[in-house]
C-alpha cells in the first residue's frame, strides 16, 4: 500500500474509558438507523429543532450566512430557511449513520442516481475525475451513494478524537478504495493521473494562504480555494459536479450527477474562483436549505476589512 494511502488501524487504545461515551453514542446511532427510515428521519428533524435552541452561536452564524447571501429575502424567509436548515442538520446525524452502517441493498432502495453515465466518462476517456462535492448536509451519504456504482478516492481530514478518526475513516472506506490526506496535493494529482475518481470540496474558507477573493452570492469578496486550479493544471481531470438531495416527500434521496464542466479558466486564479463559485451557487440553489450554512463561510476577510460576524 502506498504511503499516502490511509486505512484505519484498530488499536487497544480505542477501548480506553476516555472513549466509552463515544462508543455509547455510536452504538445508539447504529441501532437507530436499523429502524425504518421514516421513523428516524422524523426524529432527525426534531433533534435539529432542539439543537437550534441549544446551539445559539451556530444559530447566529446560520442566520448571518443566509442574510449575507440573500439580502433581498424578508426576515421571515430568513427565519424559515434557518429552521429548515437546522432540521436538516438533525437529519444529517442519521444520514451519516446510513452512510457508514447501511448495506448496499438498503442504500439502493432509498437512494436514486440521475446522470450515472457521467461518472463513467473518465473510464471511457481514460482520464481522472474530480467530483465537485460541495458541503451539503448530505455529503457523507452522497459519497456512499456514488461508491455503490463507482468507488473512488476519499480526501480525508484527520479528526482530533482518535476513535472518531478511526470510525470515520472506516465508514468512508465503505464507498472509497482508499483515503488520502486533504493536504496531500501530490497524492491527489497522482490519483487523478492514474484515472481515479477523487472527491473534492472547493466551497469552504481555507484561509488567506490558499485562497483568492471572489464573489459568492451577494458577498463580493469571499475567500475561495485555489486548490481546484492546481489540480486541473497538473492532472487535467474531468470536473463533474454532483449534489445529493433529500426528496421533499420523505421518499429518500436523489443524487444528481451533472455533465463535466467546460471552460474552466486555468490561467487565472481569480477567474477560476469566480467560475467555481458560480458552479457552487447553482448547486446550492437546487436545495438551498440542505447546504451547511452553520459554518463561518466568510471568516477570512481582505486586509483591513472588518469581520462579517459578531459571534
Amino acid at each position: 500500500m502506498a504511503k499516502n494511502h490511509i486505512r484505519p488501524e484498530f488499536t487497544r487504545e480505542l477501548l480506553h474509558p476516555r472513549y466509552w461515551l463515544v462508543w455509547v453514542g455510536i452504538g445508539i446511532l447504529y441501532l437507530l438507523v436499523l429502524l425504518p427510515y421514516p421513523w428516524f428521519n422524523r426524529l432527525g428533524r426534531w433533534l435539529g429543532r432542539l439543537a437550534m435552541r441549544v446551539m445559539t452561536r451556530r444559530k447566529k452564524i446560520t442566520r448571518r450566512n443566509i442574510e449575507l447571501c440573500f439580502p433581498d429575502m424578508t426576515e421571515e424567509q430568513h427565519e424559515q430557511w434557518m429552521i429548515k436548515n437546522f432540521e436538516g442538520t438533525g437529519q444529517a446525524i442519521f444520514e451519516t449513520g446510513m452512510a457508514w452502517f447501511w448495506p448496499d441493498w438498503r442504500i439502493k432502495k432509498w437512494c436514486k442516481i440521475q446522470g450515472v453515465e457521467n461518472l463513467m466518462l473518465g473510464i471511457e476517456e481514460k482520464r481522472g475525475v474530480l467530483v465537485i462535492g460541495i458541503h451539503f448536509l448530505t455529503l457523507e451519504l452522497g459519497a456512499r451513494i456514488i461508491g455503490t456504482v463507482r468507488p473512488g478516492v476519499g480526501v480525508y481530514r484527520p479528526h482530533d478524537n482518535k476513535l472518531m478518526d478511526w470510525l470515520q475513516t472506516w465508514g468512508r472506506l465503505r464507498s472509497n478504495k482508499y483515503m488520502i490526506d486533504r493536504g496531500d496535493v501530490k497524492g491527489m494529482i497522482r490519483c487523478l493521473k492514474q484515472g481515479e475518481l477523487v472527491w473534492y470540496a472547493p466551497d469552504h474558507d481555507y484561509g488567506p494562504r490558499n485562497s483568492v477573493f471572489a464573489p459568492f452570492f451577494a458577498v463580493e469578496k469571499a475567500a475561495t480555494t485555489i486548490g481546484t486550479t492546481i489540480l486541473v493544471r497538473a492532472a487535467n481531470p474531468l470536473l463533474i459536479p454532483f449534489i445529493p438531495m433529500r426528496n421533499d416527500d420523505d421518499s429518500g434521496y436523489t443524487l444528481v450527477v451533472q455533465p463535466p464542466l467546460e471552460g474552466f479558466p486555468i490561467d487565472n486564479e481569480v477567474n477560476a474562483a469566480i467560475f467555481m463559485n458560480q458552479v457552487i451557487e447553482q448547486q446550492i440553489l437546487l436545495a438551498p436549505n440542505q447546504y451547511m450554512w452553520l459554518h463561518r463561510r466568510f471568516k477570512t476577510r481582505p486586509d483591513g476589512e472588518p469581520s462579517l460576524y459578531d459571534v
